[in-house]
């Protein structure tokens, strides 16, 4: 068995396409159970099923355990051998986490980003460049120390006793009636084309909802408590952190039970966004002082995490809201389609997935979701999923 994985290894120190291949036979014997049985083979017995395995993938089977195209041919290539380029590396991603090897990390920053200048992989490439694991320096360890105290333009540390915010549902700020600039044209497919779009007056709540202010909803809600609640508590000194590991359901639920509702995904972008098109909500120029993003934690050579809600005052949108780029995604009420004038097909636009806005303090550039600070940024999962990185805030009508 040390062979089979040794060959693996191999395969992926020299960044080759067939280690992806070859994970895929040996993935697909493990979930069919036909492992099991090769185990209960005699050593010389398994080793002929490796090399079987290896020749098969290798040779047997081309068409389908190919390469994406060269990308060197991308250039002149016509829009179907782009197409089949784009489905077959989409298909690494899959497997392959912000977490993963050295190796497929390198040869994203060394191919891919040789051609994707601008489109479907931009915001990806962005969020790659600067994490630690980089072709400049493919040796330099993960970040071993975790964020703490008072970072870079935070009003408070990270984390404290007790709260400053309470457990009453947010104040909120009432965003007047009228059109704004929606999207872009300048990076992913699904957030563009930029166009106009016109609201009613609004009311938004000025911080995301915190750990403590859903604790005190689940006695009326009867929701499930988050995954990262003990004994139904919310964890220590993070009282004043948006709440995260809550489903769309869930988020629904709490805005319900105070009177409120979630925001459309057109309400949200305007108050992130104000009307003259920004790119940010504090302006057209990043930085890491006025927000929790990965790029924050990478330049800081940090672990990241969540942040207390309303700790970046100059990251502030034009109309007030805290934390419109990054700390945590938020659920908003629409689902996920395609913009208006948007000719582009995808299988995604079926109505079963909702709409998160604002990007996180995670890196989530490997599921194509761009990098987690424009507000013309948006994702879109299942609405029952929970992760570290989702949480939300509310809205209602303004009367």
């Amino acid at each position: 068995m040390m062979l089979g994985f040794g060959v693996l290894r191999m395969l992926d120190e020299r960044k080759s396409w067939q280690a992806c291949s070859l994970c895929w036979l040996v993935n697909l014997f493990i979930e069919t159970g036909c492992v099991e049985k090769v185990m209960m083979l005699k050593r010389r017995n398994v080793f002929m099923f490796l090399v079987i395995l290896l020749a098969i993938q290798l040779f047997m089977v081309p068409g389908v355990f190919a390469a994406p195209p060269p990308l060197s041919d991308l250039s002149t290539a016509d829009e179907k051998l782009k197409e089949e380029h784009h489905k077959r590396s989409s298909a690494c991603f899959a497997c392959h986490t912000e977490t993963d090897s050295t190796a497929f990390k390198t040869i994203m920053k060394e191919k891919c980003i040789s051609c994707h200048k601008t489109g479907w992989v931009t915001g990806k490439l962005e969020a790659l460049a600067k994490e630690p694991f980089g072709a400049e320096n493919p040796n330099k360890p993960a970040p071993t120390k975790k964020a703490d105290g008072q970072g870079p333009g935070m009003s408070v540390p990270m984390y404290y006793p007790g709260s400053k915010i309470g457990s009453a549902p947010n104040e909120m700020i009432l965003i007047p009636a009228g059109e704004f600039i929606r999207g872009t044209n300048g990076r992913l497919p699904d957030e563009g084309p930029e166009h106009k779009m016109s609201t009613a007056a609004f009311y938004i709540d000025k911080y995301e909802v915190t750990n403590f202010q859903y604790q005190q909803s689940l006695q009326v809600t009867k929701r499930e408590p988050p995954k990262h609640f003990i004994s139904g508590k919310y964890p220590h000194n993070k009282a004043d952190h948006p709440v995260v590991y809550v489903s769309w359901y869930d988020a629904k639920a709490y805005c319900e039970s105070v009177g409120k509702r979630l925001p459309t995904d057109i309400e949200w972008e305007k108050s992130a966004r104000g009307t003259d098109g920004r790119a940010y909500p504090w302006g057209d120029e990043f930085d890491i002082s006025y927000v929790n993003s990965p790029v924050r934690w990478v330049e800081l050579d940090l672990i990241g995490d969540t942040t207390p809600v309303g700790a970046f005052e100059k990251g502030k949108s034009v109309y007030g809201l805290y934390d419109t780029s990054g700390n945590v995604w938020e659920w908003t009420s629409a689902r996920y389609e395609a913009y208006p004038g948007n000719t582009r097909t995808s299988e995604n636009y079926n109505g079963n997935y909702r709409t998160l806005k604002g990007g996180s303090w995670w890196d989530c550039s490997f599921y194509q979701c761009g990098i987690s600070a424009p507000v013309f940024n948006r994702s879109f999962f299942h609405p029952k999923t929970k992760n570290d990185s989702f949480g939300f805030r509310c809205a209602k009508d303004a009367k």
